[in-house]
C-alpha cells in the first residue's frame, strides 16, 4: 500500500491576475513617461501627480489613524480611497478623452498616471476596502 503526501499548492489565477496587472502598470507608467517627454513638463508633472493622487485620500481621516488596526484605513476615508481606486474610472475618462471634443495630453497623461497606479495597486495586492476600513478578501 502506498501513501502519498499532497502538498499544497498555490493556484495559478491570482498569480496570473497579478501578472496581468504588473503588465498593466508597466505599460501605463511607459505610455506617462511618453506622454511626459512628447508633451513637457506640464503632462510629465500631471502624470505623477496622478500616479501620488490616489494614496493621499489617507489624509481624509488623518485625525482618525492612531485608533485604527494595523492596516485600517479610517472608514471615513473608505469611500475616498475606493473611488480614486476603481480602475473603470480612469478608463472611463480615457474613453471619453478619445471621442470628445478636448485633446490635451497633458490630461492624457495625467490619466495614464493613475491606471499606473492602480495597476501597480493590484499587482502588489492592494486593492478596494471594506466599509470598515480593511482590504477585501
Amino acid at each position: 500500500m502506498s501513501t502519498h503526501t499532497v502538498t499544497p499548492s498555490r493556484p495559478v489565477f491570482p498569480t496570473l491576475r497579478r501578472i496581468a496587472w504588473l503588465t498593466g502598470a508597466l505599460f501605463w507608467s511607459a505610455f506617462a513617461v511618453l506622454e511626459a517627454v512628447n508633451h513637457g513638463w506640464v503632462a510629465g508633472t500631471l502624470a505623477l501627480a496622478f500616479f501620488v493622487l490616489p494614496d493621499l485620500t489617507f489624509l481624509v481621516a488623518l485625525d482618525d489613524a492612531p485608533r485604527m488596526a494595523k492596516g485600517q484605513l479610517p472608514p471615513r476615508a473608505v469611500p475616498y480611497y475606493n473611488a480614486l481606486h476603481r480602475a473603470l474610472v480612469p478608463l472611463a475618462l480615457i474613453g471619453l478623452y478619445t471621442v470628445g471634443p478636448v485633446a490635451w495630453a497633458p490630461a492624457f497623461a495625467a490619466l495614464c498616471g493613475w491606471l499606473a497606479h492602480i495597476s501597480y495597486d493590484r499587482a502588489f495586492g492592494y486593492g478596494l476596502r471594506t466599509k470598515e476600513g480593511f482590504q477585501r478578501g
